[in-house]
């Protein structure tokens, strides 16, 4: 299989792509516009395999993708590729329309075209990888299927809900085989340094203050990254064209049961506190919360587990502590990847660039 990935130099991104060198046999050709949070050096231990082939592409550039179909003619595509953060779209959301919205229609539009082109057309498809907000607010005891409304919330939700609804429109209309999948909160190594556990890692190994939104009493659906990056492989495979998936572990933390955990692996890792502290608890500060943040997230994976017989691997616990090792032996990719970027402290997850 020879298989174009859009994103492949983000976290998911390039964790997907070691993971199906590593174990499958597929070209994959990465496309990547490498902003802030795209970093080549995630992907250091295969970037000289003779299966793999990266360019520096805006996805809303149309010339340059049309050139990487005519030139690879994948077999499928996964699209990774989108703006990301929260905080950021709050700040500014105009990046995250023209990605994640426009990106992903000029991306469609390439496809559809090359589809219509080739011979083999019942073998080719588009799997567009999203993510939970597009549910918005939900309720603890009502998680979120794949039939469920969307309610977005901020201007990131947003933009992902706008580039699903355009991929399915794009199947009902066109015919293009198109496959989704919606993906709880991920963690794991080689994640960039803004969001939460990392930035709680990093904090408070340095001893800086390890800011929280609010009461920290908001709830996430955590999993580990190679779980989800295997999820993608299956729906990639095996998933029914024109449906949904939903990936989660069902993991359920409050962010602040999150930090405490960070700490407490910390304490068992013996990692030296700053002498003025008695406990890593001493460095939280409940900063002002941030607008429509929301207040629970979480997803039924059901049809995913039964219809593809995919389980999750990490525990929270389990894949915790491997992100934290990670993270205190690998240094010199965290100060690599800062370069000079500073936290603003004031808005947890938010780096200064």
């Amino acid at each position: 299989m020879k298989l174009l990935i859009t994103g492949g130099a983000g976290f998911i991104g390039s964790a997907l792509i070691r993971y199906l060198l590593e174990y499958t046999d597929y070209t994959i050709i990465n496309v990547d516009k490498l902003t802030y949070a795209g970093n080549l050096s995630s992907l250091k231990s295969v970037d000289k395999s003779e299966r793999y082939h990266f360019y520096k592409i805006d996805i809303c550039d149309r010339e340059p993708i049309q050139q990487v179909f005519q030139e690879y003619e994948p077999d499928a595509v996964i699209h990774l590729a989108a703006e990301s953060h929260v905080d950021r779209s709050i700040d500014g959301p105009a990046p995250f329309i023209q990605s994640n919205i426009i990106g992903t229609y000029t991306l469609l539009e390439v496809a559809l075209e090359y589809w219509n082109k080739i011979n083999n057309k019942l073998n080719f498809r588009f799997h567009h990888v999203s993510t939970d907000e597009v549910y918005g607010d939900v309720d603890i005891t009502k998680p979120s299927i794949e039939k469920s409304p969307y309610f977005p919330s901020s201007p990131y939700s947003a933009s992902k809900s706008s580039s699903d609804h355009l991929v399915n429109a794009w199947y009902k209309t066109y015919g293009l085989p198109t496959v989704i999948s919606n993906c709880s909160n991920n963690y794991g190594p080689y994640q960039f340094p803004e969001k939460l556990i990392p930035l709680t890692i990093l904090n408070a190994i340095e001893g800086k203050i390890v800011p929280v939104y609010g009461d920290g009493e908001n709830i996430r659906d955590w999993i580990y990254v190679e779980d989800h990056v295997q999820a993608l492989h299956k729906v990639l495979r095996e998933g029914v064209i024109g449906e949904t998936y939903n990936i989660s572990s069902n993991e359920i933390k409050k962010n602040i049961e999150v930090v405490y955990s960070i700490f407490e692996i910390l304490e068992e890792l013996q990692i030296p506190k700053p002498e003025s502290l008695e406990s890593f608890h001493e460095l939280i500060d409940h900063v002002q919360d941030r607008p429509g943040h929301d207040r629970c997230y979480c997803m039924d994976s059901t049809k995913i587990r039964n219809e593809l017989n995919w389980q999750p691997v990490q525990s929270f616990a389990s894949g915790l502590r491997k992100t934290i090792e990670w993270y205190i032996s690998n240094r010199n990719w965290y100060e690599a990847t800062m370069n000079g970027r500073k936290y603003n402290q004031q808005r947890p997850g938010f780096l200064k660039v």
